[in-house]
């Protein structure tokens, strides 16, 4: 029996090499796709003065940048699927204006490294899409193009988005494949990079290759992120039904843009894309995500309960609720404001009730001040110092302001801020940075010594609360605080957008919510 069996499991491991032999000898055995990665990633805001410049990107190159992504760990499955090709990922902290110098140099390195590994069957495209260049429109869609002719138009490219970028018709045609994120704040993002990448990998295995159907439908509204917050109705209600409508047979994905309210384009409104091979699902689903979409436009509000700065330090100083978080909005880091507005600041130090040391507790996160970060680290923890912080990017709503205090804490190495120093005067402790940072989630404050959960107030530059921060709160208030990316949109003083555009008319008629039917690259 033992001779038997033995001589079954031989024959078997014959057949198998033989076979295996027979499709080499035949040239029947298939090779890895090769898959090239790029993209460029910001979200910038047209109404701030900043300029974002090369260095902000922080560009990495080659195998480092497959770091960014935890599915393409050394020993995971989608590395052993393909032959990649890392060309470059820039990704940048939202701020102003890409300078036409950077955008530039980032695309042509991009485009040079695309060059060295030609050709591609497929091209993994990571992007924002709330790019924006001084004297550029669509700066995605004119990267992609870029990309097109140096790969050209049958290699099959999956875009990933933010679910606040913008798909102009240009992006959408060069695109193949395409998807954004379904959350806000932004949980899936992995999720959805790896998605692209599954989508990508799947066309190009099974050999279907370019999807035969991508609906397209421009939504004439446009609101903040924090009026469209994914925790909240009508739009956790209006994302639930992407997933679902995405796994169809026939559908290939299924994505719905928010876009970006902070800059003025005519790109900038909201739009769903459908991609699939059955015709007649991939329409009726884009429709059908458009339609709920728009009979929503009135319904959309705000994340959090909002006021005036004063309304909002004022029921604050009140509540017995601790930590009470104050979102300092209008310039928002994380949306694209210059992040060293001071006109929060100022009114905050300008309050009585913080005058004194034993006054309620206020952490402000956070203000750049070169200046008094070097004064700091010359003279140290304890020691008291005086400098100016703050405006000088954006100095629209108030001038510099300067902090006379005692150092408490000193921080180097923070990779956005690089070094940290917190400051007290009176009752608030103001974070003060050599270059703007974020502050979203409780390490940014703890490892400066700060114990955000046992602070009366917390005050963040920020719209929506990041998880982390959100958790942390006991209660919470979004003031209306004026910057690059103030919540009120009417006194932006849009000029270019496509109008009538919702909120900004409205009373406008339905629009038309019909699918377009966007060619493929190599039909154009």
């Amino acid at each position: 029996m033992k001779l038997s069996f033995s001589l079954i499991i031989s024959v078997l491991l014959l057949s198998v090499q033989t076979f295996c032999l027979a499709q080499k000898k035949t040239g029947n055995t298939k090779p890895l796709p090769r898959i090239a990665i790029t993209g460029l990633a910001i979200e910038s805001s047209t109404f701030s003065p900043a300029l974002t410049h090369e260095e902000a990107f922080k560009a990495k190159y080659g195998d480092e940048i497959f770091g960014n992504y935890p599915f393409f760990s050394s020993d995971s499955l989608n590395r052993k699927r393909a032959q990649w090709f890392p060309a470059l990922m820039g990704r940048s902290l939202p701020g102003g204006t890409v300078t036409r110098e950077a955008y530039e140099s980032l695309v042509k390195q991009s485009l040079d490294l695309l060059r060295k590994n030609l050709p591609y069957d497929g091209l993994f495209f990571d992007i924002h899409g709330a790019m924006s260049v001084v004297g550029l429109d669509d700066p995605e869609g004119d990267f992609i193009v870029r990309v097109r002719e140096v790969i050209g138009k049958k290699t099959l490219i999956s875009t990933s988005m933010d679910l606040h970028g913008n798909v102009s018709w240009r992006l959408a045609e060069n695109t193949d494949l395409i998807t954004c994120y379904r959350m806000a704040p932004h949980e899936d993002a992995m999720q959805t990079k790896k998605r692209a990448v599954d989508n990508l990998l799947a066309r190009l295995e099974s050999g279907k290759g370019k999807p035969a159907y991508k609906a397209y439908i421009e939504v004439p509204v446009l609101l903040p992120g924090e009026k469209t917050s994914t925790r909240i109705e009508p739009a956790k209600t209006i994302y639930a039904a992407v997933a679902p409508a995405s796994v169809q047979p026939g559908i290939i994905d299924a994505a719905m843009w928010v876009g970006y309210a902070w800059a003025d384009e005519p790109r900038n409104h909201a739009v769903v894309m459908v991609t699939g091979d059955d015709k007649q699902k991939v329409g009726a689903t884009a429709e059908k995500l458009a339609a709920s979409f728009w009979k929503a436009r009135s319904d959309f509000a705000f994340v959090a309960p909002t006021g005036t700065l004063a309304e909002s330090l004022d029921k604050a100083i009140k509540s017995q609720k601790h930590p009470y978080f104050i979102s300092d909005s209008g310039d928002n880091p994380t949306a694209g404001g210059a992040g060293d507005v001071t006109w929060t600041l100022k009114e905050i130090l300008a309050c009585a009730e913080f005058k004194s040391e034993n006054g309620p507790s206020l952490i402000y996160a956070s203000i750049p001040g070169p200046e008094l970060v070097d004064k700091a680290v010359a003279v140290g923890v304890g020691q008291t110092i005086e400098a100016y912080v703050g405006a000088a990017v954006d100095a629209r709503f108030a001038p510099p302001i300067q902090l006379n205090g005692v150092v408490e804490a000193i921080e180097h190495g923070d990779r956005n801020a690089e070094t940290e120093v917190v400051i007290k005067v009176g009752s608030v402790h103001v974070i003060v940075t050599k270059k703007r940072k974020p502050y979203h989630k409780e390490a940014d404050f703890t490892r400066l010594g700060l114990n955000p959960r046992k602070s009366d107030i917390v005050v963040v530059k920020i719209g929506y609360l990041e998880p982390e921060l959100y958790a942390m709160r006991a209660d919470w208030i979004l003031a209306l605080t004026p910057g690059g990316v103030d919540q009120n949109l009417e006194r932006l003083g849009y000029k270019r957008i496509k109008r009538p555009m919702f909120p900004l008319d409205k009373n406008m008629a339905d629009p038309d919510l019909k699918v377009k039917w966007v060619p493929a690259a190599d039909k154009i």
